[in-house]
């Protein structure tokens, strides 16, 4: 007779503070860390440059060290976006200073402080940890700080925390990620309630799940969908693994050579509907892609402004000397091609991580063998389950 350990109870309880493994690889922690680094020189230099170095306000505050943490190391946590940086330490810097003026205790007017910052910012949906010092700077930042009154709003919270995010938008699109995060996108009208996000689950499923949560969630709710969806795509293709790139790779798509003229390539492109294809050398071999969007080369700007731009985009190509395709497609790498005796598990990543639109299949020779969308995917993965019953009938 198998008896309980006496002590499993806090055993279980203590590997609880043991962190989970962290899937983050180790140059997106590098990026993390230049970023952080930046930003604070950026930051502090803003600061400096716009108040002068012998200015009473502080250079940097202690709280945007915490909000750097977010911006770069986390910035798909909806913590991170930028109305809960600009918004939450606003919000919390003018509790703070209205906490000291109004309660003479330290310890009292500190702890209503934060715990007035962290109502508001949920009301007003921009909670941000950090703001939580942000709201006990003002209130034990001691003299200098409680002189500055409702300016301590305006600098250096309100400026640093602008010069912060500037650095954080720009960082992450010069590095090619992805920020901001969520937003307006997911509380769009066009999205209807039974729209799936994966097998057997509506985008009012995951809804109605987090409205039941009773604690808070850092993860975007249009990230958790996009996983939903990415995790069934990993599902189906480890059931389909016996199948390789080659099986569903379509051949009757047409490269673009890259001698193409760009009014080749736009008819080209939409000739066959596609918004994207590889783009080939005189040995087939693929030097990268070229998406119909980049040769459009138009803004939102309405009607009149996609007519100018219609109007003037051959001028535009010759003053810069571009004439072929060959001199304007986004460089090949290694995560746009796959080999054909790949098995389809690896094109995963390639569609649900990224927005690639397609993928170039190589043969033995490194040639271009065929093209794979996720429309072939979806298509070979659908034949193979056909097959079995066709085969018994």
């Amino acid at each position: 007779m198998a008896y309980p350990e006496p002590h499993g109870g806090i055993t279980r309880w203590l590997l609880g503070f043991v962190p989970s493994q962290v899937a983050v690889r180790w140059p997106e922690r590098l990026r993390a860390c230049a970023g952080a680094l930046l930003g604070i020189a950026l930051t502090g230099g803003a600061t400096a440059f716009l108040l002068g170095s012998t200015s009473t306000i502080p250079m940097l505050v202690a709280p945007m060290g915490a909000s750097t943490v977010l911006l770069f190391a986390a910035p798909a946590s909806p913590l991170a976006q930028p109305w809960s940086i600009i918004g939450g330490n606003i919000v919390s810097a003018v509790v703070g200073v209205a906490c000291t003026q109004w309660i003479a205790s330290p310890l009292g007017a500190a702890a209503l402080a934060v715990s007035l910052a962290i109502g508001l910012m949920s009301i007003l949906r921009c909670l941000h940890p950090p703001s939580g010092a942000v709201a006990l700077t003002a209130v034990l930042g001691g003299p200098s700080i409680h002189a500055m009154g409702y300016g301590f709003v305006l600098a250096p919270v309100a400026l640093q925390s602008f010069a912060l995010l500037g650095s954080a938008l720009v960082y992450h699109a010069i590095t090619g990620h992805r920020y901001p995060h969520g937003g307006v996108q997911h509380a769009d009208p066009a999205i209807s309630d039974d729209a799936p996000v994966a097998a057997g689950i509506t985008h009012a499923d995951v809804e109605a799940v987090l409205r039941r949560r009773t604690e808070w969630l850092d993860i975007d709710p249009g990230d958790l969908e996009a996983l939903l969806r990415e995790t069934e795509w990993q599902a189906y293709a480890r059931t389909f693994s016996e199948l390789n790139c080659g099986d569903i790779m379509s051949r009757r798509m047409r490269p673009v050579p890259a001698t193409a003229t760009l009014d080749g390539a736009r008819r080209l492109l939409n000739g066959q509907g596609v918004a994207v294809l590889p783009v080939i050398d005189a040995s087939r071999r693929v030097i990268g892609s070229v998406a119909l969007e980049d040769l459009r080369q138009t803004r939102h700007g309405g009607w009149a402004a996609m007519l100018v731009a219609v109007l003037l985009r051959p001028w535009r190509e010759a003053a810069v000397g571009i004439s072929t395709v060959g001199q304007t497609a986004t460089r090949a790498d290694e995560h746009g091609t796959i080999d054909a005796g790949a098995s389809i598990a690896e094109l995963v990543p390639l569609f649900a991580q990224s927005d690639r639109q397609c993928v170039a299949v190589l043969d033995a020779n490194r040639q271009l063998a065929g093209i794979i969308t996720q429309a072939d995917l979806i298509a070979g993965m659908y034949r193979h389950t056909r097959a079995p019953q066709r085969v018994a009938a």
